[in-house]
């Protein structure tokens, strides 16, 4: 047995000083699993979307494209009491599970309430997946890497997006004259083989190590920290129970919001919206379907201009992919505010490039630097905001309210990409692309404000600090 030191055997010190191994990164591969499946529905929605033999107007083409992003918000807001009552491990196998059921839905859907359905379905995983899974991550991992390993669920979500392009073109291009019956149904139904290996996989992983101290379970605690490489004895272990009890054991035993707490729910909140109404989605989403009529030529038949139009945005897929490696680089450097700072206002300046190309440039010129300023903004998005976004979500909050709170930021993050998604075919009828691209360039800049004024840097803290930061903040 380890011998103690005078002030007990602590956990939180255990986690935050374990070096990240291989295990560390599987196992959070396997956590950000949803983003992946996340990233691939957002694109193979965009594939398909011309192909799917259904009359639509305006809001149900936007319904078709954003209705998994609605689902999510439900599941968000749901998945947090379960989460925090039942375990983390527990809403992520259901997750997966609830996906490849959607997948396979979608695949044989008989109409397009169907089809409608089981994209809500889908979001109804997804969004209880974006709720538990950076929360997760927080709970095990060392505080000087929590941001690479949280920065893992953009990435996730930048893989499944360029994967899904890639299967969109490959089915196009060897079964052409299926498009309409064959082809959508196997690029949306295919979602469903990484959702079992997930399924399958997640049974393995180890309960939040934080998550079981909290509650109690110390022999599932002591084979949980077992895997995560941390030898500990059932004596230890009741130690570090009574020290993380022992400030609060004259209060209340029901956790409460504290106005730290609440803060800090504001700052997530209103960072995810930034995130999803600067647009970085319409790409993703509409892609294919806005950059067709620019690279595709009046001569090809309809597949071949799809195709087209798919090549073209598998290179902005390409780019996010890449772009962010930067991130996952630099997010526990340079610090969350900085990275997010600057990722808002390159933002900016290349949504307002893309629309000075569309109103200036003509021909097979305005295509391609419509291409390059459309792949700057997402590169400046992929490496500054979208994994600061889901990092802030996960290690703002303690451990007892985490899932639950978690769960409010991504029920907003998921409502704001809900409405601007649903919205934007509205919006461009309105002012034109054009006129979009400016108001994502206003949006972006105002997001650099925010941050700059209200967003407090967390590098380098445990959760635990960062919950004891926010408290201070809320009494100045």
């Amino acid at each position: 047995m380890a011998v103690d030191s005078p002030q007990g055997w602590n956990l939180r010190e255990k986690l935050d000083s374990r070096p990240t191994g291989s295990f560390y990164w599987a196992l959070t591969i396997m956590a950000t699993i949803g983003g992946f499946l996340f990233g691939y529905d957002t694109a193979n929605i965009g594939s398909a979307l011309t192909f799917i033999p259904y009359r639509l107007g305006p809001l149900a083409l936007g319904y078709l494209v954003a209705g998994s992003s609605l689902g999510a918000a439900v599941g968000a807001i749901v998945a947090g009491p379960f989460t925090d009552s039942w375990g983390r491990k527990s809403l992520l196998i259901l997750d997966a599970a609830i996906y490849a059921l959607g997948a396979l839905l979608s695949a044989f859907t008989v109409n397009v309430f169907m089809l409608l359905a089981s994209r809500t379905l889908i979001g109804l995983a997804i969004g209880a997946d974006s709720a538990i899974a950076t929360a997760y991550i927080a709970e095990y991992a060392p505080k000087v890497r929590r941001g690479s390993l949280a920065i893992l669920q953009q990435w996730m979500i930048t893989v499944g997006i360029f994967l899904a392009y890639v299967i969109g073109i490959v089915v196009f291009s060897v079964w052409p004259h299926g498009a309409t019956t064959f082809d959508w149904r196997l690029i949306l139904g295919l979602g469903a083989i990484p959702a079992l290996l997930g399924l399958v996989y997640r049974i393995r992983m180890p309960e939040s190590p934080r998550w079981l101290l909290q509650r109690g379970q110390l022999d599932k605690l002591q084979r949980a920290l077992k895997m995560l490489g941390i030898d500990a004895s059932l004596n230890e272990l009741r130690q570090a129970k009574e020290r993380e009890e022992a400030p609060t054991q004259d209060s209340a035993s029901k956790p409460r919001i504290t106005p730290g707490m609440r803060y800090a729910l504001v700052i997530a909140g209103v960072f995810m919206v930034f995130q999803q109404i600067t647009g970085i989605n319409i790409p993703f989403y509409y892609g294919p379907k806005i950059l067709k009529p620019y690279f595709s030529s009046g001569h090809m038949v309809p597949v071949q201009a799809a195709v087209t139009g798919i090549e073209a945005t598998v290179v902005l897929a390409t780019v996010n992919v890449a772009a962010t490696y930067i991130g996952f680089r630099f997010i526990d450097v340079w610090g969350r505010r900085k990275i997010s700072r600057l990722g808002f206002g390159g933002m900016a300046v290349f949504m307002i490039l893309s629309a000075l190309s569309l109103t200036w440039l003509t021909g097979m010129s305005r295509a391609i630097i419509l291409l390059i300023t459309l792949a700057g903004f997402i590169v400046f998005f992929a490496f500054g905001v979208g994994g600061t976004g889901w990092t802030i979500e996960g290690e703002y909050f303690p451990t007892a309210l985490r899932g639950r709170l978690a769960s409010l930021v991504a029920f907003v993050n998921w409502i704001a990409n809900f409405v601007i998604v649903e919205m934007f075919p509205v919006l461009q009828r309105a002012v034109a692309l054009t006129g979009v691209m400016v108001l994502f360039a206003i949006l972006s800049f105002l997001a650099v404000i925010f941050i700059s004024r209200w967003m407090p840097e967390t590098k380098g803290l445990s959760v635990e600090d960062i919950v004891e930061r926010f408290d201070r903040l809320a009494e100045d």
